[in-house]
């Protein structure tokens, strides 16, 4: 008998993967937790139903949503990762020697240990002294550090699931608004900003509100097979170094297998219509939304 592990985005089209066996299945407290082995794709995490990553691909989604914020900043030495139980981003952001310290704050404990389990070649680097694991929430952790004058980091990562449960916060104004404060001058935020196909609209509320939030924002995107559509976009926001005009070293310091300096400018450069759908005002109801979160942060 075969077995199919389908994602479904709409009742028109899914996502099929053949798998070999299932490794875990489990409810944590936040979501549901799979771990299944594909013919195609190696070892897969999946959180209430939807990818999250594979041993085939992960490399291309963990690259370009750290190495593109990373080589932005002249010199990163204090990076926060939210989200990202699997370990990936850390991975990569431990790539660049400057870095001297990382936080690592992910809200579901369980998702790490299924990582370290499974996945260890993407999860090996948690164990790097120079990383601080923290199982809470990301937004109340971000809060906070904007308290912190002069701010705390040089570089944010969000790599957060899908705004559906607790990740929603992290797909706002009033959350990208502290992290601009948890930030130093000239610091980075980068986030995972959904797909520009079935969820549109949440890509839009990210890139509008770190629009908000910082005096420069630019969304650049990657292909990664597993994920929606294939084409995922991320939202880089700072008030420092365009990323358009960073200085990439080139030869880069380290081997890449999907991220190059050529790359790195080349994902800015968007299809018509996502450029289009960027330089568009903000939708009436899309701003009214965000309007009514800043106001209820402001206590109006």
């Amino acid at each position: 008998m075969e077995f199919w592990f389908s994602e479904l985005h709409t009742p028109n089209f899914t996502i099929k993967v053949k798998v070999k066996r299932t490794l875990e299945v489990r409810k944590t407290p936040y979501q549901e937790l799979a771990v299944l082995e594909t013919l195609d794709f190696g070892r897969m995490l999946v959180l209430d139903g939807i990818i999250q990553t594979t041993e085939a691909d992960e490399f291309i989604y963990h690259e370009m949503i750290t190495h593109v914020p990373m080589f932005s900043h002249p010199s990163p030495e204090t990076v926060l990762v939210i989200g990202a139980g699997d370990g990936g981003v850390v991975r990569e952001v431990l790539r660049h020697p400057s870095v001297r310290k990382v936080d690592h704050v992910e809200i579901d404990e369980a998702v790490t240990e299924a990582a370290r389990r499974w996945l260890p070649t993407i999860s090996a680097a948690l164990d790097d002294p120079r990383v601080t694991q923290h199982f809470t929430d990301g937004v109340e952790w971000v809060r906070r550090a904007a308290r912190t004058r002069g701010g705390v980091y040089d570089v944010i990562l969000v790599d957060s699931t899908d705004p559906l449960g607790p990740a929603v916060g992290l797909f706002g104004p009033v959350f990208y608004g502290n992290c601009r404060k948890a930030l130093r001058p000239g610091g980075v935020l980068t986030v995972q900003s959904e797909s520009p196909w079935f969820t549109r609209r949440a890509m839009l509320r990210s890139f509008h509100g770190i629009r908000r939030a910082f005096p420069l924002a630019r969304l650049y995107t990657a292909h990664v097979p597993t994920y929606s559509t294939f084409t995922w976009s991320f939202t880089i926001g700072t008030d420092g170094v365009d990323p358009l005009t960073a200085a990439v070293p080139d030869p880069l310091p380290f081997e890449t297998r999907y991220y190059t300096p050529a790359l790195h400018r080349a994902a800015f450069v968007l299809p018509a219509f996502v450029e289009r759908l960027v330089a568009a005002p903000e939708p009436d109801d899309l701003k009214a939304e965000l309007d009514a979160e800043v106001a209820s942060e402001k206590g109006v």
